[in-house]
C-alpha cells in the first residue's frame, strides 16, 4: 500500500497489515528455531501437549533480522516518526498456541502494559504510552480464522485514551481499568490477525485485542514485541509535528478532529 493509505488506515483502524514484511527465508528460520525451543515434533501432534507454549526472548540471527527489513523501517518512520524509535534485535516472548481441548486462561480484552513502577505487581501504561511506541504482531506460521488469530477491536485505539486520561502521568495497571476499557470498546467491529509467515501487523499501542482458543490443526507461531520509543510521545507539541500514534491519541481525547470523510482513504476492515 502507498504511504498515505498506510497512515490513514492506521489512524482509522488502529493497525495496518504489512504482507511479506519479513523475508520468507528469515520467517522459516524463525519457525524452525521456535519448534526446537518447544521440544515438540512438528510432524507428531501427540507431542503437542499444552495449549500454549511460552518461549522466552530469542536473539539468534533470524530474530534480529525479522524486525529490521526495509519495509518495516519505513513503516516505523511513517507511524512513529523518523528518529523517534529504537532499533530492535530480538522479538521478545512468543505465545505459541497449539490445537488443544483445554481452553486458554489469557483470552480477555486488553491493551499491553509497558512499564512496572516499584512495588507494582502488573505492568502499567499511561495516556502517553510510556515506553511503548507500537505493538507488533509477527506471524511465523499460516494463521487462519480457526488457528487462534489475535482478535482485534477495530478502531478501539480511539477509545482507550479517555479511559487512561484520569490516571495521569503515573498511569495504571491494566487490571485497574480492564472493565472500563472493555465497556468503552465493545461496540467496535472485530477483525482477526490472519495471514502467512512473514506478515506483520503494526498496531497502535492502545489497540484493544485478545487471544482465543485454537480450533485448527496446525500450531500458530507468533511474536508480539513492542517497538520502543527513542523519546517519549508528546500530546502538546509546539511545532504540531505529531506522529500518527500521537495524532490518534489526541483524537481519542477530543484534541484533534479527523480529516473530512471525503479526504480519507476508504479501505476494508478485515485484518486477514
Amino acid at each position: 500500500m502507498d504511504d498515505t493509505t498506510l497512515v490513514e488506515r492506521f489512524l482509522r483502524d488502529g493497525f495496518v497489515k504489512l504482507t511479506g514484511a519479513v523475508a520468507p527465508r528469515v520467517a522459516a528460520d524463525c519457525a524452525r528455531l521456535l519448534w526446537r525451543e518447544t521440544g515438540c515434533d512438528p510432524d507428531d501432534p501427540a507431542t503437542w501437549t499444552r495449549p500454549v507454549h511460552w518461549v522466552g526472548g530469542l536473539a539468534q540471527g533470524p530474530f534480529a533480522a525479522a524486525p529490521n527489513s526495509p519495509a518495516l523501517h519505513h513503516a516505523y518512520d511513517l507511524l512513529v516518526g523518523a528518529g523517534r524509535w529504537q532499533p530492535r534485535y530480538s522479538l521478545g516472548t512468543f505465545p505459541l498456541r497449539f490445537p488443544h481441548a483445554e481452553e486458554p486462561d489469557d483470552a480477555g480484552w486488553h491493551i499491553e502494559g509497558s512499564y512496572q513502577p516499584e512495588g507494582a505487581t502488573w505492568p502499567f501504561t499511561n495516556v502517553r504510552s510510556r515506553d511503548r511506541a507500537l505493538l507488533m504482531l509477527f506471524l511465523f506460521s499460516e494463521v487462519g480464522e480457526d488457528d487462534a488469530p489475535t482478535r482485534i477491536r477495530v478502531g478501539s485505539h480511539l477509545d482507550a485514551p479517555r479511559v487512561l486520561a484520569p490516571y495521569g502521568e503515573e498511569g495504571a495497571s491494566g487490571l485497574t481499568f480492564a472493565a472500563e476499557l472493555d465497556a468503552a470498546s465493545e461496540h467496535r467491529p472485530q477483525a482477526y490477525a490472519t495471514g502467512s509467515p512473514g506478515d506483520v501487523f503494526l498496531c497502535h499501542p492502545f489497540l484493544v485485542h485478545a487471544a482465543q482458543p485454537h480450533h485448527g490443526t496446525r500450531p500458530r507461531f507468533l511474536a508480539q514485541p513492542p517497538l520502543l520509543p527513542a523519546a517519549p510521545y508528546e500530546l502538546d507539541r509546539a511545532d504540531g509535528a505529531y506522529s500518527p500514534v500521537e495524532t490518534a491519541i489526541r483524537r481519542g481525547l477530543g484534541l484533534d478532529a479527523p480529516a473530512p470523510a471525503d479526504l480519507r482513504v476508504r479501505t476494508g476492515q478485515s485484518a486477514g
